[in-house]
């Protein structure tokens, strides 16, 4: 017996994909995603964008501990936030594969 993902891997030319972008559940299924996704993407971008901009500026410049500056604090911060939205990502990407296999039965139940 084939798995959900071989049976939904491309290999079957019977897949009506106008009928599963009618489902409901993969509609909410793509928004939830792509919510997930262009936001993680855009505070990962905008963190990053940030310490070019505010780098040479003095809000950056001053000390933090001894003789290092707040550069050095953001630019630590951001491999920090780096690995804290991969793992975020890994967890979530888990919960996406349960759900995209929900909206394929679903279909095929129809």
């Amino acid at each position: 017996m084939s798995s959900l993902g071989e049976k939904h891997s491309g290999k079957r030319s019977d897949i009506n994909y106008e009928a599963i972008d009618r489902l409901e559940s993969f509609n909410a299924f793509v928004k939830k995603k792509n919510t997930f996704l262009f936001g993680i993407t855009f505070t990962f971008l905008t963190f990053y964008i940030l310490l070019p901009i505010l780098a040479f500026t003095p809000v950056l410049q001053q000390k933090a501990i001894g003789s290092i500056t707040w550069v050095w604090v953001y630019s630590a911060a951001l491999f920090v936030m780096t690995i804290v939205l991969c793992t975020l990502y890994i967890k979530m990407a888990s919960k996406f594969d349960k759900a995209a296999a929900a909206v394929l039965t679903e279909y095929d139940k129809a």
